[in-house]
């Protein structure tokens, strides 16, 4: 298969799902024996259920690794399927799985700790804090959610506004940290985190 330079990550994914079935194996190698197969035919040889083998086959004709034709015999037509290639390259991506263009709007956001969100910071040493504790539910279902920090994360916390302080944008707590730019992604991702739990608030 002469696949496409780039490929998305999800149909990268669902390609390489497909060849980890327990049955891929045999069911390629009908494939590169046989100049074209059916879904019963393949079904009937491999000892699976001809609904397995017609997902299977379709999956790969949608991965264009598949040439699917249309053949009548009788009064009923059915599909046969045939390799494009013998060599198959799954391509993941994975710049597309973050857009850096977001770090932008992120920098500027300003927030603090938010007042009774019930939140425990646990510091660590030299300025940082080491692990955040959530609580999620209530009564005798309220569970434990415990957040590990690297040494940027931690020490981004360990300036946090407190709530009764004025809120401060992500990136003059990040100076104020002496962390530099390329370490917005990670602090983006922690403060996203913590938004969602409401154990910060954003302002602006």
């Amino acid at each position: 298969m002469k696949s496409k330079e780039k490929s998305s990550f999800h149909e990268s994914h669902l390609t390489a799902a497909l060849f980890s079935k327990e049955y891929a194996e045999d069911f390629l190698r009908l494939l590169v024996m046989y100049r074209d197969i059916s879904a019963s035919e393949a079904a009937s040889r491999l000892n699976i259920h001809i609904k397995t083998a017609q997902d299977f086959l379709e999956g790969l004709e949608t991965a264009a690794i598949l040439i699917k034709r249309e053949v009548a015999e009788g009064k009923r037509p059915y599909f046969r399927y045939s390799l494009k290639e013998k060599t198959v390259n799954i391509i993941f991506d994975l710049n597309e799985l973050y857009n850096p263009k977001a770090q932008t709007a992120t920098a500027s956001w300003k927030i603090k700790e938010r007042k009774h969100s019930g939140a425990l910071f646990k510091e660590g040493r030299q300025e940082r804090i080491s692990s955040v504790h959530v609580f999620e539910g209530s009564g005798r279902s309220r569970q434990e959610r415990r957040y590990s920090l690297n040494e940027r994360q931690g020490k981004f916390l360990f300036f946090l506004p407190f709530p009764s302080e004025k809120p401060s944008s992500v990136w003059d707590i990040m100076r104020k940290a002496g962390l530099d730019e390329d370490c917005l992604p990670e602090i983006q991702d922690m403060v996203n985190v913590l938004l969602d739990h409401g154990v910060i608030e954003k302002t602006a």
